[in-house]
């Protein structure tokens, strides 16, 4: 039995990809510099990794040559690279928009008759497709809403935040519904819903605000039974779809006998910073509930932009203390933005895995790419997350095991190279993990453990 073990290290920004393979040898009683698997240990079974095709992302994606969106679709949703399955769709616009649309904002029009996917069928569509294409399947697609239509809200706007207006919670679940009757006619797969994104964010874009309460009230009392009156029942719902340093609370509020069926889990994204200890309690108290980013990315107003290897690392950080501690799928934010970090109608800018220079028409890769590979491409839906200890804080770890093959990766945030016996039924493997690197170690087990 061996261990390979496939690293990446970043030199002045250029990127060093290795490939080793050692053999596991009789353990001889080490006790320092291990870092031990337990396939005996089980913990939550993961479903798979995905980005979002926003109006922003679609546009972008439009400006690229044929040999580059080959590239890209290849990347992200071949079967041999990081095999994505799932995407992330807002409802109308959201900041990554090229500016506000609702597929109908007509006050009086109740039934709906001009409801138009228009704007849909520009941009988003297109990538869709195109994704689906490559992939050899559908993928399946979580919705998610920044804001009804204005008319729908106490302030007149889809920014600034806002409440959605008692009189038209029925009308906004129906509204809800008929998006995803749309999709479904074009015979789309949209299999996850979260009631609202980032619900207590009163934003300069597209926002609107709910207490835990009213949240759960509009669930209970509007969004659930109009899906239900739809047959669209057997759509995942999410609740809270906002940073992890709340969400429990948000949690015991909404989840209750009455709820439970209704709730398949809560979404959650990073902003906020690592609160891995609330993604753990949720976990405890909600064991059958589950977990899942549902938006992370790179803020150029929080992070500075050209500190590309420091970002891809705080990536890879949360991503292992999330799945450490129940995570169960994962979903990056917009696939491909500009050189800027865009469009976006409110200049709120953001890193992606793979921007594309408008002026000098060349696609590039960013470090963040690289990192996630070392996730979605191992990790396949399906893995089973198992026990892992080590001896130093300076190595993240996290490992799955998928019949007799297990993963793990490896997280290397310091200046020095770091050694490591990686332990295994008894047996160890020696492996150096070089510096400021993330690693991917892979064996064949002789049985399924």
């Amino acid at each position: 039995m061996n261990l390979k073990y496939k690293e990446t290290t970043y030199q002045s920004n250029k990127r060093i990809q290795t490939e080793t393979e050692v053999p596991f040898l009789p353990d001889q009683g080490t006790e320092n510099e291990l870092v031990n698997l337990y396939p005996q240990v089980r913990y939550q079974t993961w479903e798979g990794f995905g980005g979002a095709i926003t109006d922003s992302a679609g546009y972008v994606f439009s400006l690229l040559n044929e040999r580059q969106k080959k590239k890209m679709l290849e990347q992200y949703f071949g079967r041999a690279q990081m095999k994505y399955r799932f995407v992330r769709i807002p409802i109308d616009s959201c900041d990554f928009s090229l500016g506000h649309y609702e597929a109908d904002g007509d006050e009086q029009d109740s039934g709906f008759s001009n409801f138009s996917f228009e704007r849909v069928e520009k941009y988003i569509f297109p990538l869709l497709d195109a994704a689906e294409s490559w992939r050899g399947e559908k993928l399946d697609i979580m919705l998610s809403p920044w804001s009804p239509p204005s008319y729908m809200k106490t302030n007149g706007e889809r920014a600034h935040g806002g409440k959605l207006k008692p009189k038209y919670r029925k009308r906004w679940a129906e509204y809800i519904c008929r998006y995803i009757e749309e999709y479904r006619k074009r015979g789309y797969h949209v299999t996850k819903l979260t009631v609202q994104n980032e619900p207590k964010a009163v934003q300069t874009w597209d926002s609107c605000i709910y207490t835990a309460q009213e949240e759960k009230e509009f669930l209970k009392d509007y969004v659930w039974p109009a899906l239900k009156e739809h047959g669209l029942d057997g759509i995942e719902i999410y609740i809270w779809d906002h940073n992890k340093e709340r969400a429990l609370e948000w949690a015991e509020t909404i989840l209750d006998e009455e709820t439970d069926e209704m709730v398949a889990g809560v979404a959650f994204h990073w902003y906020s910073g690592d609160h891995f200890e609330n993604i753990r309690m949720i976990r405890e108290r909600f064991p059958r509930k589950k977990l899942l980013l549902s938006e992370a990315c790179i803020e150029y107003s929080k992070c500075a932009p050209d500190d590309y290897l420091k970002n891809a690392q705080k990536y890879a950080h949360d991503m292992i203390g999330n799945m450490n501690e129940g995570m169960e799928t994962f979903l990056d934010w917009n696939l491909v933005l500009d050189e800027l970090g865009g469009p976006n109608h409110v200049k709120n800018y953001c890193d992606a895995p793979f921007l594309y220079d408008t002026e000098k028409k060349e696609l590039t890769e960013t470090n963040i790419l690289a990192y996630l590979w070392h996730f979605s491409h191992f990790i396949e839906p399906g893995a089973v997350r198992i026990g892992v200890s080590r001896y130093t804080d300076k190595l993240e770890a996290t490992a799955f095991q998928k019949d007799n093959r297990i993963i793990f990766v490896l997280l290397n945030r310091s200046g020095e190279d770091i050694p490591a016996y990686i332990r295994l039924e008894e047996r160890c493997a020696e492996v150096k993990v070089s510096s400021r690197s993330i690693g991917s170690g892979i064996i064949e087990v002789e049985n399924n453990g």
